[in-house]
């Protein structure tokens, strides 16, 4: 089939550019807040709504332009221009956060549960022996 009779099929495109930013369905159905099954069905769909368009793109970090002129010829044209500029680092600003101060408050959070959890515990151990010198 020659590319010009290709329908512009959505779903195929969503699937390229997620296998291109090594992302499974299962991460970007967490990121849409659905299941795998889904995105499977979204991804062989050749059209989508374009509500939900503008909702995967903002998943994938790219415009829903991107998605509906996406081509792998033009991607491979892409990647193939980071060999004539080196000083174009391809992902290193796409980070809008500190991961290590997202781990300390992953850290901070798991602590203070632990706190509650053990607090929690003491007042049932405080009840329990209430409970056995009324007896």
């Amino acid at each position: 089939m020659s590319t010009l009779t290709k329908p512009n099929h959505i779903g195929r495109k969503i699937s390229r550019i997620r296998e291109l930013r090594d992302m499974k369905q299962e991460a970007l159905a967490q990121a849409l807040g659905t299941n795998q099954q889904a995105i499977s069905a979204m991804e062989n769909s050749e059209t989508i709504e374009e509500e939900r368009l503008v909702e995967v793109a903002k998943a994938l970090g790219v415009s829903v332009e991107a998605i509906k002129n996406f081509s792998d010829e033009a991607a491979i044209n892409y990647f193939n221009t980071f060999n004539e500029s080196p000083n174009n680092y391809f992902g290193l600003n796409n980070c809008t956060f500190n991961p290590l101060d997202k781990l300390m408050e992953t850290v901070e959070e798991n602590k203070k549960l632990y706190e509650r959890l053990l607090k929690a515990e003491q007042d049932k151990i405080e009840y329990l022996e209430k409970l056995l010198k009324e007896k």
